[in-house]
């Protein structure tokens, strides 16, 4: 698939006078002109917090939107919950008391470390395909979820902001559900039950896609972690038989209702020997770009004029390890490296776990801003 670059033209001119009584495109276009490598002003930034630090932030700032307080060029849209979730409870048995199932029916045991979670798969047992097709997905097509959504993202746009849907995956929640060991085992030995878990999702998916495109969002989400530390979690013609036809399939049903629309793909650890064929499948950026097992520099040299991209700042070192003068150098050497010419949101690989000093927070914001202007 060509790759478009959008020229600046097609965007809407808004001229905004910043802090410093300086006059430019609002953070939405820049944004926009940041991922087509088409002139942007400054490098966009953003993050995410998990509850501790969302709670040390409330505390150290008296304000909950960091998104809004760290000026971040973007917010995340969402549908409505379901009023009529799946009871999933017929498919597990034995659940501990400190216990959840989440609306696609993954059970989830909680630990004592935040977030995490030990999964419990709902169809690990299953022997045939037709369990699968018979199990119940939630309603997240239905007209009643999406009520507003529309509307959200006309919001968001008119307040200078990108307006952006996170996630859109069809391994990652086919795993949940099966087992990653029970799925990879069946796309090596049985086809039907791998064509079963993958071809369910990717029919809701590819509907969700094409839902979330019409609304006009500005970009999407997609992805499945693909990679460890070392390489690809499977062989790269295993990845083209099942998971390559998936993710084109969920991308073409956005980018049949809008070309225009940013895809994001998303894979933790190495993939560089699928980069080329994301690129020929829509994908327009690509995140994390893990330097502790990726060189991000390496990558915007070889796909610099045909990719963007959305990382690079290491949370497995500098952002919970690093002292505040190592995150700024690790800023300041991928913004003058990754983010020449354009092409760069920078941003930690992961979302900020408890063990990141909030010193380190400031010291990655105070650096965008201060190395992060093209003029």
């Amino acid at each position: 698939m060509e790759q478009r670059s959008i020229p600046r033209s097609k965007f809407l001119k808004l001229f905004v006078c910043d802090n410093e009584g300086r006059f430019g495109v609002n953070k939405r276009e820049n944004f926009l002109r940041a991922i087509h490598r088409d002139d942007p002003e400054s490098v966009p930034y953003g993050f995410g917090l998990c509850e501790s630090l969302k709670r040390s932030f409330l505390e150290k700032t008296g304000f909950e939107n960091f998104m809004e307080y760290f000026d971040m060029p973007f917010r995340y849209i969402e549908i409505l919950p379901s009023k009529n979730p799946v009871d999933y409870l017929e498919y597990f048995s034995d659940l501990p008391k400190n216990s959840y199932i989440d609306e696609w029916g993954v059970g989830h045991i909680r630990g004592s470390m935040e977030h995490f979670t030990k999964m419990v798969h709902p169809m690990e047992s299953f022997t045939d395909s037709e369990q699968v097709w018979n199990f119940p997905l939630p309603d997240v097509l239905e007209d009643y979820r999406w009520e507003g959504f529309k509307e959200k993202v006309s919001e968001v746009k008119s307040k200078g902001l990108a307006a952006i849907y996170r996630a859109i995956q069809v391994f990652e929640p086919a795993w949940y559900l099966r087992g990653m060991e029970n799925l990879l085992v069946d796309m090596l030995t049985d086809d039907d039950m791998a064509k079963a878990c993958l071809d369910k999702m990717t029919q809701v998916k590819a509907k969700l896609s094409a839902k979330v495109a019409a609304a006009g969002v500005d970009a999407i989400y997609f992805g499945d972690d693909v990679g460890t530390q070392k390489g690809m979690m499977m062989d790269i013609k295993l990845w083209r038989k099942w998971l390559k036809p998936t993710m084109a399939t969920v991308i073409k049903a956005a980018k049949d209702i809008n070309p225009d629309v940013i895809a994001i793909y998303h894979s933790d650890g190495v993939i560089y020997e699928i980069i080329p064929e994301l690129i020929e499948i829509g994908i327009d950026v690509l995140n994390p770009i893990q330097p502790e097992c990726m060189d991000p520099v390496k990558v915007k040299e070889e796909y610099g004029d045909r990719l963007s991209f959305w990382g690079t700042i290491g949370t497995q070192t500098t952002m919970p390890f690093g002292t505040p003068k190592d995150v700024e150098s690790a800023v300041k050497h991928m913004v003058e490296t990754v983010g020449k010419g354009g092409g760069l949101v920078i941003a930690p690989t992961h979302m900020l776990e408890p063990e990141v000093p909030w010193q380190n927070i400031e010291a990655f914001v105070s650096a965008v801003k201060r190395y992060g202007r093209y003029r």
